[in-house]
């Protein structure tokens, strides 16, 4: 029989639809799938037949479960909507390379361009971000958002300057010694791994991260007083770009307690001429959840990013559409154009007269896939309520177990010194994630091992203060409160009896 794609795709839809709802393949299918794989590259090729027997049949039981299962906790990478998963399907059976704008061509920019703009109006963005894109995930987000920082303090500071037009033309070498620009500094509170490396391909080098906390008990929460000092040093040639959290990457918490402390950042930025950028990965979409007294404390936590220069986030995580896809917006479309603009190339000119900036001038990537298109599925099937009731179901689970965690005897809800927090409102400010571990020091080393090996939901491993922690991170469509805060709890309470 001829290999034929509809035919392989029905089938590998029928082994999907039976896969185990399981976080986590079992060793021995790890192990068979791991034996499967072919070593070297075949002489003459097996074929397609051949092939696609080799892809259906041996390598899915070597699979993690983000998208087949609902008990996932692993890293934030969501799941994948149905609606999507068709829509990455026409993604791959058409081929578009949406990186020129091409309106007499294909769609696909202008699809990008709708899908972006839907983006802005869930997260209740406003008017103004007229600089935006979808890239590979938060990390490429964030050094898009490092870049436009990068380039917008420096031009600052060469407008007085004879020569200068921006590190994009001269680079940073130089134009920072036209500028008399001694240092640039990022600061943050609990930055993402991706913004150490976004500083180090951005000139700026990780060591230019710096934390400025309000305490080591709070080092996620941004000390307002301790950055003006920091951005006072622009009078010594010290310039500076500030990163905002929402949504540290271990705590699931914010580094800023809402508009006031959001409106007086923005003040302190305008006057030292420093850059804004909110690295919002999965914190920035509980601007979407339902406005209601169940989540006004979220919400709250997060009114006023909009004020930022520059977003980052990620479809992948909280929309559930397929892997790779993050966004990046910001309200200088010059200044990320002047960064990532492609010169001298005539032939992926889409002309002067272009209604939508061509993404190969506004992002890292030249060939780039159509990943806008799920987004713009998911977008349109559920709409700004349909979205918001998923996010609410996500975060009423991450509160049903941490109010479990907190009662335990046997763990104990991190961060458990968090001062400045009342009691009663531990709950109301838990977004999607926790972290928590046991309190026999000893059992704590095998916790996340623990949980895992019962194979019903999986966790990832952390630190906090410097011991191991557990983390779990909901972000899946699948979320069912009720049945998975009882699947939850009564894999921890297993594990209690076993191991304590």
């Amino acid at each position: 029989m001829a290999f034929s794609v509809a035919s392989s795709y029905a089938k590998l839809r029928s082994i999907v639809d039976a896969t185990p709802n399981a976080p986590l393949p079992s060793p021995a299918s790890m192990q068979k799938a791991t034996k499967a794989l072919i070593a070297s590259l075949p002489p003459t090729g097996l074929g397609e037949a051949a092939t696609e027997a080799h892809l259906l049949n041996d390598l899915p039981g070597g699979f993690n479960g983000p998208k087949t299962s609902s008990n996932y906790y692993g890293f934030v990478t969501g799941g994948v909507f149905p609606i999507a998963e068709v829509a990455d399907n026409i993604v791959t059976a058409f081929d578009q390379s949406p990186m020129v704008h091409l309106p007499d061509q294909s769609i696909s920019t202008i699809v990008e361009d709708r899908a972006l703009n839907m983006l802005v109006e869930l997260l209740n963005l406003g008017p103004g971000w007229g600089g935006k894109t979808f890239t590979t995930g938060a990390t490429g987000a964030n050094i898009l958002g490092l870049a436009c920082g990068r380039e917008y303090v420096v031009n600052s500071r060469l407008k007085n300057a004879t020569g200068g037009t921006g590190v994009g033309e001269l680079g940073i070498v130089a134009a920072c010694s036209k500028a008399s620009i001694k240092e640039i500094q990022v600061l943050t509170t609990m930055g993402h791994s991706s913004l150490y490396k976004a500083a180090s391909i951005n000139g700026l080098g990780r060591q230019s991260v710096k934390d400025v906390p309000v305490s080591k008990d709070e080092p996620w929460k941004i000390d307002v007083d301790k950055l003006e000092r920091e951005l006072q040093r622009s009078e010594d040639g010290i310039v500076s770009i500030v990163a905002i959290s929402a949504g540290e990457v271990n705590t699931g918490k914010f580094a800023v307690s809402g508009l006031s402390e959001m409106k007086k950042i923005r003040e302190l930025c305008d006057k030292f001429g420093a850059w804004l950028h909110v690295d919002g990965a999965f914190g920035i979409f509980a601007r979407s959840l339902p406005k209601t007294a169940e989540f006004s404390s979220l919400i709250d936590l997060t009114a006023g990013l909009d004020l930022a220069d520059s977003i980052t986030g990620d479809s992948h995580k909280m929309l559930n559409v397929p892997y790779d896809c993050g966004f990046f917006l910001t309200r200088s479309a010059d200044t990320l154009s002047s960064v990532f603009l492609n010169p001298n190339a005539a032939y992926i000119s889409s002309g002067p007269d272009a209604s939508i900036p061509s993404p190969l001038n506004i992002g890292l990537e030249n060939s780039r896939r159509f990943r806008a298109l799920p987004v713009y599925a998911v977008l349109l099937a559920y709409g700004r309520e349909g979205l918001g009731e998923m996010f609410a179901r996500q975060v009423r689970l991450a509160r049903g177990i941490s109010e479990f965690l907190k009662s335990s005897n046997e763990y104990e809800l991190l961060p458990s010194n968090a001062i400045s927090v009342a009691e009663e409102d531990r709950f109301e400010n838990t977004h999607i994630v926790i972290i928590f571990r046991a309190k026999n020091e000893r059992k704590n080393a095998e916790l996340v091992k623990d949980i895992n090996a019962i194979r019903k939901m999986y966790v990832s491993g952390t630190k906090w203060e410097g011991k191991p922690a557990c983390r779990i991170a909901v972000s899946t469509w699948k979320v069912e409160v009720e049945r998975d805060i009882q699947l939850a709890t009564d894999v921890l309470k297993e594990v209690a009896v076993s191991s304590f």
